[in-house]
């Protein structure tokens, strides 16, 4: 499935991203820290490297709040990586300001991870996460799988930071139910957690379930 991410006339509605169907596909400009210089990113080409795609929207460049969070998500990149995730930064500034931010911020030193730019906002109203009274995005993380499917979403609004080791969680947790279709997993499951294997049997059995 593809489709161009335009930017509808505002009385026209827009179909938004939604989970458990293929997301449509984009190309964003951007800037890489690890290789110091600005490129491209498009979902199909990760899609066809058999990678995950996690889409990680911030409200601003030169923000407060904003720095916290790619440095805690910095923290944990290398691991979302050995997983085989594509970690994508994305806000309504420009890859220039991406750039300069990138380099005069300390809490960003580590961040190796891609910077995409969203100027016009077309990609944030697609994944609802734009606030058009602003101009900035909401706090929003997507996770898409190899197949271009959208299987996870959280929106925060501008005050409340994410945590990167919730994010890591859902994707170990992602990971092995593509593995193992016919699972489920618990509440706060953990690679190497007990899983649940929806049945008739497990009807009304759950605690005993996760007891053996």
């Amino acid at each position: 499935m593809s489709c161009e991410v335009n930017v509808p006339h505002h009385h026209h509605p827009i179909e938004h991203a939604k989970v458990g169907r293929k997301v449509c596909d984009f190309t964003l400009e951007t800037y890489v820290p690890r290789e110091g210089s600005f490129g491209t990113v498009n979902l199909e080409e990760v899609q066809k490297a058999g990678k995950w795609t996690i889409l990680f929207f911030y409200p601003a460049d030169f923000t407060f709040v904003c720095p916290t969070e790619l440095a805690d998500l910095a923290e944990k990149h290398q691991a979302l990586e050995q997983l085989g995730c594509e970690v994508i930064a994305v806000s309504t500034d420009t890859k220039f300001a991406h750039l300069a931010w990138r380099t005069s911020e300390k809490l960003l030193e580590n961040v190796r991870y891609i910077m995409a730019a969203d100027p016009t906002g077309a990609l944030s109203r697609y994944f609802g996460v734009y606030d058009c009274q602003t101009g900035l995005d909401l706090r929003g993380t997507f996770i898409i799988n190899p197949d271009g499917v959208l299987v996870s979403t959280e929106i925060n609004f501008y005050n409340v930071g994410r945590n990167s080791d919730e994010l890591h969680r859902k994707m170990e947790a992602n990971i092995h139910l593509r593995e193992n279709p016919q699972e489920a997993c618990p509440a706060k499951w953990t690679k190497g957690a007990k899983t649940l294997t929806p049945s008739e049997k497990l009807v009304g059995k759950v605690y005993e379930s996760l007891q053996e």
